[in-house]
């Protein structure tokens, strides 16, 4: 992988993870485009510039993250539901991820439910994300959950599932990005662990590659998630579930018509 690879893919992930399009589908994308081999550390490589990704969280939101203990334990209970099912249907992820055609399938099918969110889910009575409690925390992680299938989209998930407990667009969002947090760094550690385990080894310029992702994707996640809040707090979501049927049709259109993916 090139440095002007590593830049694309960056930007790529900055974009996409926080918005309810999958950024998994569109590394896909990406890394079809320009030919990137499925390397170990290319793999490595797009689940670890998520740290970059996350750490823009933190920076936008910083009063948030230190603000009280039950924050962090709210977070933990949303967590926890994805952690478990994580470590249980590991090998069945992987094997969902092995096919391209279920991350186009389900881009299509998140985008429906997206297309008609808002008309469901128009009542919302909770306006900040710090008013939810400990069950409906625990509810959203449940929708995490469904991120595990490849391209649902981690943040489509749980915004959806705030949105079914009342939560604003805005609200959903927020917390959303803040459960970015845990789910994210605990999926780079596994991926970091796994790698090693693998007897892989970073070299010099693999080092340079991923701090450079890491820092693009820093920078490009802080301008879509305030974009993102900005937009969605006065449009909705059907935007986005266009974008996806499109991206999505756009998949199985070239996988129909013999292209080959190389899934992450």
């Amino acid at each position: 992988m090139t440095v002007i690879q590593a830049i694309i893919l960056a930007i790529v992930e900055g974009l996409t993870e926080f918005l309810p399009v999958s950024s998994t589908g569109h590394l896909i994308i990406a890394t079809a485009l320009m030919g990137i081999e499925p390397s170990a550390f290319v793999k490595l490589f797009t689940v670890a510039i998520q740290l970059g990704t996350i750490l823009s969280v933190v920076i936008l939101y910083f009063k948030r993250f230190f603000r009280s203990w039950s924050f962090y334990l709210k977070l933990l209970v949303a967590f926890i539901p994805a952690a478990i099912f994580g470590l249980l249907f590991s090998d069945e992820i992987d094997n969902m991820l092995e096919s391209s055609m279920t991350v186009a399938i389900t881009l299509v099918l998140g985008g429906i439910v997206l297309l008609f969110v808002d008309k469901w889910f128009n009542a919302p009575r909770i306006d900040n994300s710090d008013d939810i409690s400990y069950a409906t925390a625990l509810k959203i992680g449940f929708f995490q959950c469904l991120a595990m299938i490849p391209g649902m989209s981690r943040s489509g998930a749980t915004i959806v599932g705030g949105m079914t407990q009342k939560l604003s667009r805005k609200a959903a969002a927020e917390f959303s990005f803040f459960l970015a947090v845990p789910t994210m760094f605990g999926a780079t550690a596994k991926k970091l662990l796994d790698f090693y385990k693998d007897g892989n080894q970073f070299t010099s310029d693999e080092y340079s590659v991923l701090l450079i992702g890491n820092i693009v994707g820093f920078i490009v996640a802080i301008i879509a998630i305030k974009s993102f809040i900005g937009y969605v707090t006065k449009y909705g979501f059907k935007a986005f579930g266009w974008y996806r049927i499109v991206v999505g049709g756009i998949i199985i259109a070239m996988l129909l018509s013999g292209h080959s993916l190389s899934v992450l």
